[in-house]
Protein backbone atom coordinates (compact mmCIF):
# COMPACT_ATOMS: atom_id res chain seq x y z
CA UNK A 1 0.00 0.00 0.00
CA UNK A 2 1.65 3.25 -1.31
CA UNK A 3 2.33 5.72 1.35
CA UNK A 4 -0.94 8.59 0.47
CA UNK A 5 -3.54 5.26 1.13
CA UNK A 6 -2.16 4.04 4.49
CA UNK A 7 -2.27 7.94 5.44
CA UNK A 8 -5.83 8.17 4.06
CA UNK A 9 -6.45 5.39 6.07
CA UNK A 10 -4.79 6.20 9.43
CA UNK A 11 -6.94 9.98 9.36
CA UNK A 12 -10.41 8.29 8.29
CA UNK A 13 -9.84 6.26 11.54
CA UNK A 14 -8.57 8.95 13.40
CA UNK A 15 -10.87 11.09 12.60
CA UNK A 16 -14.40 8.77 12.71
CA UNK A 17 -17.30 10.01 13.99
CA UNK A 18 -16.30 13.81 14.35
CA UNK A 19 -19.25 16.19 14.36
CA UNK A 20 -17.00 19.31 14.98
CA UNK A 21 -16.44 20.19 11.14
CA UNK A 22 -13.10 18.29 11.48
CA UNK A 23 -14.27 15.21 9.94
CA UNK A 24 -12.81 13.21 7.33
CA UNK A 25 -14.97 15.32 4.67
CA UNK A 26 -13.04 18.47 5.52
CA UNK A 27 -9.60 16.54 5.13
CA UNK A 28 -10.19 15.73 1.82
CA UNK A 29 -12.01 18.85 0.58
CA UNK A 30 -8.50 20.23 2.33
CA UNK A 31 -6.36 17.81 -0.11
CA UNK A 32 -8.12 18.79 -2.71
CA UNK A 33 -7.95 22.61 -2.58
CA UNK A 34 -4.35 22.27 -1.94
CA UNK A 35 -3.42 20.23 -4.35
CA UNK A 36 -5.76 22.52 -6.86
CA UNK A 37 -3.82 25.96 -5.58
CA UNK A 38 -0.59 23.97 -6.23
CA UNK A 39 -1.74 23.02 -10.14
CA UNK A 40 -3.11 26.36 -10.22
CA UNK A 41 0.06 28.20 -9.21
CA UNK A 42 2.36 26.04 -10.41
CA UNK A 43 4.41 25.93 -7.36
CA UNK A 44 5.20 23.50 -4.37
CA UNK A 45 6.09 20.41 -4.00
CA UNK A 46 2.32 18.26 -4.57
CA UNK A 47 3.55 15.11 -2.69
CA UNK A 48 4.49 17.15 0.54
CA UNK A 49 1.37 19.41 0.01
CA UNK A 50 -0.89 16.35 -0.49
CA UNK A 51 0.75 14.90 3.23
CA UNK A 52 0.37 17.63 5.17
CA UNK A 53 -3.23 18.27 3.78
CA UNK A 54 -3.58 14.96 4.81
CA UNK A 55 -2.50 14.72 8.39
CA UNK A 56 -3.06 18.33 9.39
CA UNK A 57 -5.78 18.10 11.99
CA UNK A 58 -4.10 14.99 13.44
CA UNK A 59 -2.35 16.29 16.34
CA UNK A 60 -4.63 19.68 16.83
CA UNK A 61 -5.09 20.38 20.30
CA UNK A 62 -9.32 20.57 19.59
CA UNK A 63 -9.01 16.85 18.78
CA UNK A 64 -6.49 15.58 21.35
CA UNK A 65 -6.47 15.34 25.00
CA UNK A 66 -3.48 17.67 25.02
CA UNK A 67 -1.07 19.46 22.40
CA UNK A 68 1.18 17.10 23.47
CA UNK A 69 -0.27 14.23 22.68
CA UNK A 70 -1.54 14.79 19.18
CA UNK A 71 1.99 16.01 18.33
CA UNK A 72 3.34 12.32 19.38
CA UNK A 73 0.81 10.61 17.70
CA UNK A 74 1.31 12.48 14.62
CA UNK A 75 4.95 12.30 14.34
CA UNK A 76 4.42 8.57 15.25
CA UNK A 77 2.56 7.74 12.14
CA UNK A 78 5.04 10.11 10.14
CA UNK A 79 8.04 7.87 11.55
CA UNK A 80 6.38 4.85 10.38
CA UNK A 81 6.26 5.96 6.91
CA UNK A 82 9.01 5.50 4.19
CA UNK A 83 10.23 8.98 3.98
CA UNK A 84 13.30 10.43 3.50
CA UNK A 85 13.89 12.93 6.67
CA UNK A 86 14.03 15.59 4.58
CA UNK A 87 10.50 14.86 3.43
CA UNK A 88 9.46 13.95 6.96
CA UNK A 89 10.51 17.61 8.17
CA UNK A 90 9.00 19.07 5.30
CA UNK A 91 5.85 17.82 6.10
CA UNK A 92 6.17 18.40 9.81
CA UNK A 93 6.94 22.29 9.56
CA UNK A 94 4.08 22.01 7.40
CA UNK A 95 1.52 21.29 9.52
CA UNK A 96 2.67 22.99 12.38
CA UNK A 97 1.61 26.32 10.68
CA UNK A 98 -1.15 25.12 9.65
CA UNK A 99 -3.59 26.39 12.71
CA UNK A 100 -5.14 29.20 13.56
CA UNK A 101 -4.79 29.79 17.19
CA UNK A 102 -6.74 32.60 17.77
CA UNK A 103 -3.83 34.71 15.44
CA UNK A 104 -0.94 33.36 17.76
CA UNK A 105 0.46 30.13 15.30
CA UNK A 106 3.55 30.40 13.88
CA UNK A 107 3.96 32.36 10.12
CA UNK A 108 4.36 29.38 7.24
CA UNK A 109 7.88 29.72 5.88
CA UNK A 110 7.67 27.11 3.35
CA UNK A 111 5.42 27.58 -0.18
CA UNK A 112 3.66 24.04 0.67
CA UNK A 113 3.05 25.30 4.12
CA UNK A 114 1.53 28.81 2.97
CA UNK A 115 -0.72 26.34 0.11
CA UNK A 116 -1.97 24.15 2.52
CA UNK A 117 -2.91 27.05 5.23
CA UNK A 118 -4.93 28.50 2.29
CA UNK A 119 -6.79 25.57 1.68
CA UNK A 120 -7.34 24.96 5.27
CA UNK A 121 -8.53 28.59 5.84
CA UNK A 122 -10.72 28.52 2.29
CA UNK A 123 -12.87 25.54 4.04
CA UNK A 124 -13.67 27.95 7.27
CA UNK A 125 -15.37 30.41 4.79
CA UNK A 126 -18.02 30.71 2.98
CA UNK A 127 -20.91 28.47 2.98
CA UNK A 128 -19.32 25.15 4.28
CA UNK A 129 -17.34 27.28 6.59
CA UNK A 130 -20.55 28.67 8.02
CA UNK A 131 -22.04 25.26 8.51
CA UNK A 132 -19.25 23.96 10.39
CA UNK A 133 -18.74 26.97 12.74
CA UNK A 134 -22.29 26.13 14.13
CA UNK A 135 -21.16 22.83 14.24
CA UNK A 136 -18.55 23.30 16.28
CA UNK A 137 -19.96 25.83 18.18
CA UNK A 138 -22.70 23.44 19.40
CA UNK A 139 -20.36 21.00 20.23
CA UNK A 140 -18.63 23.61 22.40
CA UNK A 141 -22.03 24.40 23.77
CA UNK A 142 -21.30 28.25 22.98
CA UNK A 143 -25.04 30.15 22.49
CA UNK A 144 -25.36 31.32 18.83
CA UNK A 145 -25.81 34.80 19.15
CA UNK A 146 -25.23 36.89 22.77
CA UNK A 147 -25.73 40.53 21.74
CA UNK A 148 -24.13 41.63 24.86
CA UNK A 149 -20.89 39.85 24.54
CA UNK A 150 -18.55 41.31 22.29
CA UNK A 151 -16.09 39.92 19.91
CA UNK A 152 -12.74 39.04 21.97
CA UNK A 153 -9.65 40.66 20.41
CA UNK A 154 -5.88 39.94 21.04
CA UNK A 155 -6.51 36.52 22.77
CA UNK A 156 -3.81 33.79 24.00
CA UNK A 157 -4.25 30.62 22.43
CA UNK A 158 -6.00 29.39 25.73
CA UNK A 159 -8.16 31.83 25.17
CA UNK A 160 -9.12 31.19 21.69
CA UNK A 161 -9.70 27.55 22.41
CA UNK A 162 -11.48 27.83 25.44
CA UNK A 163 -12.90 30.87 26.50
CA UNK A 164 -16.45 31.75 26.51
CA UNK A 165 -17.86 33.17 23.06
CA UNK A 166 -20.39 32.93 20.58
CA UNK A 167 -20.61 30.95 17.61
CA UNK A 168 -21.65 34.74 16.00
CA UNK A 169 -18.91 36.16 17.68
CA UNK A 170 -16.44 34.04 16.19
CA UNK A 171 -17.44 35.04 12.44
CA UNK A 172 -15.39 38.68 13.72
CA UNK A 173 -13.13 36.72 15.63
CA UNK A 174 -11.89 34.57 12.88
CA UNK A 175 -13.42 33.93 9.94
CA UNK A 176 -14.19 37.63 8.72
CA UNK A 177 -9.97 37.59 9.11
CA UNK A 178 -8.97 34.79 7.05
CA UNK A 179 -9.25 36.35 3.11
CA UNK A 180 -6.73 39.14 3.91
CA UNK A 181 -4.15 36.23 5.88
CA UNK A 182 -4.16 34.07 2.67
CA UNK A 183 -0.79 33.70 0.56
CA UNK A 184 -1.53 32.74 -2.82
CA UNK A 185 -3.83 34.77 -5.83
CA UNK A 186 -5.45 31.40 -6.25
CA UNK A 187 -6.45 31.21 -2.54
CA UNK A 188 -7.55 35.01 -2.41
CA UNK A 189 -9.58 34.66 -5.54
CA UNK A 190 -11.87 31.98 -4.58
CA UNK A 191 -11.94 33.35 -0.26
CA UNK A 192 -13.05 36.48 -2.24
CA UNK A 193 -17.25 35.05 -2.94
CA UNK A 194 -16.71 32.90 0.05
CA UNK A 195 -16.25 36.37 2.33
CA UNK A 196 -18.77 37.62 0.58
CA UNK A 197 -21.26 34.91 1.20
CA UNK A 198 -20.29 35.41 4.79
CA UNK A 199 -20.97 38.81 4.64
CA UNK A 200 -24.63 39.01 3.02
CA UNK A 201 -25.64 35.65 5.76
CA UNK A 202 -24.37 38.33 8.76
CA UNK A 203 -26.85 41.13 7.91
CA UNK A 204 -29.68 38.71 6.95
CA UNK A 205 -28.81 37.18 10.07
CA UNK A 206 -29.21 40.33 11.82
CA UNK A 207 -32.43 41.49 10.45
CA UNK A 208 -34.10 37.83 11.19
CA UNK A 209 -32.18 37.95 14.90
CA UNK A 210 -34.08 41.87 15.14
CA UNK A 211 -37.47 40.94 13.92
CA UNK A 212 -37.20 43.41 10.74
CA UNK A 213 -40.54 42.33 9.18
CA UNK A 214 -41.70 45.26 7.42
CA UNK A 215 -38.99 44.84 4.80
CA UNK A 216 -40.78 41.52 3.24
CA UNK A 217 -43.86 43.77 2.38
CA UNK A 218 -41.64 46.65 0.85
Amino acid sequence: MDIIQLTENFVKDKLKGDVTGHDWNHIDRVRNAALFICKKENSGNPFIIELAALLHDVADAKLNESKEEGIQLLEQFVDSLSLEEGERNHVLKAIATVSYSGGNNAKPETIEAKIVQDADRLDAIGAIGIARTFAYGGKKGHVIYDPSVDARENMTEEEYRNGQSSTIQHFYEKLLKLKELLHTNTARKIAAKRHQLMESYLEEFYKEWNGSYEEYFN
